[in-house]
């Protein structure tokens, strides 16, 4: 199961939100694949993803491209995200052709992955789908404040920093846009939306009491 699959949202919002990412497998094409791993980044980043990282080094919003890209090595897990299917299947069209020999992850709405694939004349092997969150729910934030939290599949974006960036934003310290930036960094990964989150600040902050 990838981290990625704890996204929540509607189909709107989702639209906007894909991750391409790809890593080794243990004991089978493990050797050599570092440098196959930097190819695979240097492909993503000429179609300029709103985010990228590497589970090793951290995510370009804490850490320079230069410096992700130098750090990966066979154990790595590149990760980038998108924001329209047309970039997803140039990127998949690209990748066919380069032939890495490693195993690329694409998350976003099935029925558009599926399109990329098929327009870049791929077939997906395996389709994961999360099975939703089990528990005593009524300890869950709010599912506005769930969107922001879900994009960092490691939990490393709390709720309470969502709610703290509500309330720099409505104070004026800081944008929309910076406040998503914020919940962008510690997203170790690099799998955080800022874009979306943006737009989910938008629709979430006049709909929230801030006490200061």
């Amino acid at each position: 199961m990838t981290h990625t699959l704890h996204r929540r949202g509607d189909r709107e919002n989702l639209s906007c939100d894909y991750i391409v990412f790809t890593m080794s497998a243990k004991g089978f094409n493990e050797e050599g694949s570092a440098e196959r791993m930097k190819e695979f980044l240097n492909i993503l980043l000429k179609y300029h993803p709103v985010n990228f990282g590497d589970m090793i080094t951290g995510n370009c919003y804490v850490k320079s491209a230069e410096e992700i890209g130098h750090n990966i090595n066979m154990t790595s897990i590149i990760h980038a995200v998108f924001t329209d299917e047309g970039t997803v299947s140039k990127i998949l069209r690209e990748l066919r052709k380069r032939d890495l020999g490693l195993s690329v992850v694409v998350t976003g709405i099935h029925e558009t992955t599926e399109e990329c694939c098929r327009e870049a004349g791929l077939q997906k092997h395996t389709v994961e789908h999360s099975m939703g969150i089990f528990g005593n729910l009524k300890r869950l934030p709010e599912e506005a404040v769930l969107q922001l939290s879900t994009m960092c599949g490691h939990a490393m974006v709390p709720a309470n920093l969502v709610l703290c960036m509500v309330g720099e934003i409505k104070k004026g310290k800081k944008s929309f846009q910076e406040a998503a930036l914020e919940l962008a960094k510690p997203c170790h990964c690099g799998i955080y939306n800022p874009v979306r989150a943006e737009k989910l600040l938008r629709r979430l902050v006049p709909l929230m009491t801030y006490d200061s």
